[in-house]
């Protein structure tokens, strides 16, 4: 069963009773995922769906193949999410079907937008940014303390085989084999990730899988979630926000106090008690991604060609002697890519 296909997807609503068969509904499949199939049905009462089907090889250039079982980690998560994340920055589930490997949420309300494409055309809001923050410092916090009384976070997503094969292989190890001068920092920090298993970590927590509405942030795609090394959501986010600044010259200043506003924000309402070591490997991790988002199996769509391999260049003179804060991690990177090179 195909859920892009609208005859398919009917159909199988219908036999599995899901949807009256003469309920009319529209169906629209949401492009730009690359690891599911994704589509919008809207329904005459309101009650919108957004249904996803995982894939077994990802919509990228080169051969990237994961488990289509891992959409079930994606139900898991948002059923815990629920409880560790503020109220409204979420979606309910509505339903999974593990033989077709399927599940159901609802759908944010329109209208709404993505925020890494409100981001690209520079419109960068502070109460975002504190938002984005308080979200992933509430569920780092909550889920450390959830585990700490019993133990019952880390046994629900001790799998990390998905986090192992949608992220550490084609972001850090893939990158070491394509670029040999930080072959041996990444294979350190995949290490030193494997061992460092603390709380929560949503795995792919970027504006991308973010919908504005009313001025809300909602945070969709849980499928890479695992107990692990929150550090490395921290580098994750960062990424895409130093890469956004390198990448819009006019909004680089305000990109940069972002970067600093959401790390200072976070480590507020995280409040956990091994920060210092957090900081660290969130420089770690920020140096890993900005490397993989330009030499990775999933390079960043937007960066020009020089402006990869100046990123590149740039990280790769980082990693020699990693910045010891993420203020000074900042620092350097936007003075690296305002030196304009000919």
């Amino acid at each position: 069963m195909d859920i892009e296909r609208a005859d398919d997807l009917l159909f199988y609503l219908r036999e599995t009773d899901r949807l009256a068969q003469g309920e009319h509904v529209k169906i629209t499949v949401l492009e730009g995922g690359v690891s599911n199939r994704t589509v919008l049905l809207e329904r005459a009462n309101g009650d919108d769906w957004v249904l996803k089907q995982a894939l077994k090889k990802l919509r990228v250039s080169v051969d990237w193949f994961s488990n289509p079982e891992r959409i079930h980690r994606e139900a898991a998560g948002m059923r815990y999410l629920s409880r560790f994340a503020p109220e409204s920055a979420t979606v309910p589930l509505i339903f999974e079907d593990e033989d077709e490997h399927v599940l159901a949420m609802q759908a944010v309300p329109k209208p709404h937008e993505n925020w890494k494409t409100m981001l690209l055309r520079g419109e960068l809001k502070s109460e975002h940014v504190k938002q984005f923050a308080t979200l992933l410092g509430s569920i780092h916090r909550e889920a450390y303390l959830a585990n700490e009384r019993s133990g019952e976070v880390a046994e629900a997503f001790k799998d990390r085989s998905y986090f192992e094969n949608l992220r550490l292989e084609p972001y850090y190890l893939y990158t070491a084999q394509q670029v040999p001068e930080a072959a041996a920092f990444l294979r350190q920090l995949v290490k030193d990730t494997r061992s460092r298993l603390f709380t929560l970590v949503h795995g792919d927590y970027s504006p991308k899988n973010v919908l504005v509405y009313r001025g809300q942030l909602v945070l969709l795609d849980h499928e890479v979630i695992h107990f692990g090394d929150g550090a490395f959501d921290l580098g994750f986010a960062l990424t895409h926000l130093l890469s956004k600044a390198h990448h819009l010259k006019a909004h680089r200043a305000a990109f940069a106090e972002a970067a600093l506003q959401f790390w200072h924000e976070y480590e507020h309402i995280s409040a956990l008690p091994f920060s210092t070591s957090v900081e660290t490997y969130a420089v770690r991790h920020t140096l890993g991604c900005l490397l993989a988002r330009v030499a990775g199996r999933s390079p960043l769509e937007y960066l020009s060609e020089s402006e990869k391999q100046l990123q590149k260049e740039l990280v790769i003179h980082l990693m020699k002697q990693p910045p010891a804060t993420i203020k000074a991690l900042i620092t350097e990177f936007i003075k690296g890519v305002n030196h304009v090179r000919h």
